[in-house]
């Protein structure tokens, strides 16, 4: 099992910044377009504990369909999505968000298990979900930007 944390500081409110995750479309808006991303489910999306959402992707160049369930649900604090089926064996994704400095720090907590094991972890996965955080962070900071420098306490971490 692997670990991926990620913390971007917004510098909106987290009742501006909660909503804009509590969309399932946006995260199109998030992803890198290398992804290919597309969401399969319907809109409107409610999300609640037990939502399934149905997605598109590309693991380089091969077309993957990927399933989540929403298991935890409480905004505007947190919630949680889990692969039922897709590129990894194990995904479990935690969304925190916690006002802090008159804005919104939004943490991310993956623990992810690939198909293929270590090799594959390090020779693509890794580097790949690293990419695709990098990627969000610069969009997140495009559509919420900052009216003063991201403070200090904002880090990414991979291990």
């Amino acid at each position: 099992m692997y670990h991926f944390h990620d913390e971007l500081w917004l510098p909106r409110p987290r009742d501006e910044v909660f909503p804009f995750f509590a969309d399932a479309r946006n995260l199109g808006e998030i992803t890198p377009p290398w992804v290919k991303f597309e969401i399969l489910t319907p809109a409107p999306i409610a999300m609640h504990p037990g939502t399934l959402i149905d997605y598109r992707i590309r693991v380089h160049g091969f077309p993957i369909r990927w399933r989540t369930e929403i298991t935890e649900w409480n905004p505007p604090f947190h919630f949680v999505d889990e692969q039922l089926s897709g590129p990894y064996s194990k995904w479990h994704h935690t969304h925190r968000f916690e006002e802090k400095d008159g804005g919104t720090l939004c943490i991310d907590d993956v623990n992810y298990r690939p198909h293929g094991g270590a090799l594959v972890h390090r020779l693509f996965v890794r580097r790949d979900v690293e990419r695709i955080f990098s990627y969000r962070r610069e969009k997140l900071l495009e559509l919420f930007p900052p009216g003063s420098p991201e403070p200090d306490h904002a880090t990414t971490e991979a291990r």
